[in-house]
């Protein structure tokens, strides 16, 4: 295990607040984690989770513009404080206060004083150096919010625009962090994919896919500023890398058409990794991982497995998070999800646990 984590194997809270289908998410609100959060932290101690992925919800922290009311953060601080527990916080799961617009300067300057004014009051709080992850998935949410219209502001075809606008929105923060919390590691995070063409497909397709593959390149390349360094990205603005890795992750271009976990086109996970490696030589982890219903146990498995395969090559993996820990609403349609290790929770805040999955996470800690 790496130093940066308290454990190898962590969990995360669903913490999205975006606008979609005109309404606001607020999943740590739907999966009642603020209310229950010092028993969820118990619970991922207790089965040997030590760090925990978790967020802040600038739309509650920041109702009127460059004042902020931490309320909505009191009692995840408070567990925090209660059970020692190491969290990465989340400054932006794709939600933001509805005065802004997104592609303005405003929005750099407000995401900004709000991340400082979010890490002093935690820091003030917990007293220990911080994780941060500034701006959650920027190429994932620069695509479904910019360039296909799934989740607000829903823009079409502004993809790179808003990508542009969310790098230097990130290095902006981190910059103005680094002032007052120099000791703050950053973590920035992305899908990780593979995408191929069919083997009978013209060259011109081909090339197209390779380009679509490359693209889970740009944010990290714009960050460290190998790629537009005109909008400021340096190499010490590229820290941790978290690689967001699901079943869904691999596809044929262009039909998008899945390919699956065993076809003869499915890249292992592990050499995935390694490319990541070799390009930034930064320290890694997976940042998310998990899938729905009775797979959960074998997909974790293949997970863990494919990190070590990845480790035997000297690729320094530091840890995996399993996401979403707990079940939430659906997005688009507030189905019950049962992706998580544990379900919703009732009055008390108990939440039944699914046992396959609990068992091979016991099976993976016990390995180590």
């Amino acid at each position: 295990m790496g130093n940066l984590f308290k454990s190898y194997l962590m969990g995360g809270f669903e913490c999205s607040t975006h606008r979609i289908g005109g309404k606001r998410l607020d999943l740590i609100d739907s999966t009642k984690h603020d209310e229950f959060a010092e028993i969820d932290y118990q619970r991922l101690i207790k089965i040997g989770m030590n760090t925990a992925r978790d967020g802040v919800r600038w739309h509650l922290i920041e109702r009127k513009p460059f004042e902020y009311d931490f309320s909505s953060l009191e009692k995840q601080i408070r567990a925090v404080k209660n059970t020692g527990i190491q969290i990465v916080w989340d400054l932006f799961h794709y939600g933001y206060p509805d005065d802004l617009d997104i592609l303005s300067p405003e929005f750099i300057e407000r995401f900004t004083k709000f991340c400082v004014a979010t890490v002093e009051f935690i820091h003030s709080e917990l007293n220990e150096n911080l994780l941060i992850c500034p701006v959650n998935e920027i190429s994932f949410y620069s695509w479904a919010a910019g360039e296909v219209g799934v989740f607000h502001p829903f823009l079409k075809n502004r993809g790179d625009e808003l990508k542009d606008q969310l790098i230097k929105t990130s290095i902006s923060a981190i910059k103005e962090i680094r002032k007052i919390s120099p000791e703050t590691r950053f973590v920035q995070t992305d899908p990780a994919i593979h995408v191929s063409a069919p083997k009978k497909a013209t060259k011109f397709i081909q090339k197209a896919a390779e380009n679509y593959r490359r693209s889970q390149f740009h944010a990290f390349d714009m960050l460290s500023g190998k790629r537009k360094p005109e909008l400021g990205g340096k190499p010490e603005y590229l820290d941790i890398i978290g690689l967001n890795y699901y079943f869904h992750n691999q596809w044929r271009y262009p039909s998008r058409r899945k390919i699956s976990l065993g076809h003869p086109e499915y890249r292992p996970l592990h050499l995935i990794l390694e490319e990541f490696y070799q390009r930034y030589q930064r320290p890694m982890f997976i940042a998310e991982t998990g899938i729905e219903d009775h797979h959960r146990p074998h997909w974790f498995r293949y997970v863990c497995e494919e990190v070590e395969k990845a480790k035997s090559i000297n690729v320094p993996v530091e840890g995996i998070c399993l996401y979403p820990i707990v079940n939430h609403p659906g997005w688009a349609d507030n189905r019950h999800c049962h992706n998580g290790l544990w379900d919703y929770a009732d009055n008390c805040g108990e939440r039944e646990i699914f046992q396959p999955l609990a068992d091979e996470i016991i099976s993976q800690i016990s390995a180590k």
